[in-house]
């Protein structure tokens, strides 16, 4: 193999990487809309709260963290409050 081709590592890296910036990009998105929204329904806050309880992880085994998901959508949700 020579230093002009990718590694399979190097592969997953890029993937990982293009994956990264999607969802930061997602993220902003979503996050505009949603402080857009906040500002006119703040009620919608609540009602997003209040489903939180329904946020699973996605993962499998040991590396499944429901909660962990959940106190991120609180975040979320939290940083939106202050902002609408």
């Amino acid at each position: 193999m020579s230093a002009s081709e990718p590694t399979a590592a190097s592969f997953d890296t890029a993937e990982v990487v293009a994956a990264r910036r999607r969802e930061m990009a997602v993220e902003h998105i979503l996050f505009g809309a949603l402080r857009h929204l906040a500002g006119r329904h703040p009620e919608m806050l609540d009602e997003l709260e209040a489903s939180l309880p329904h946020l699973w992880d996605r993962s499998e085994g040991t590396a499944r963290d429901d909660e962990a998901v959940r106190e991120i959508a609180r975040r979320f949700i939290k940083s939106l409050r202050a902002e609408a």
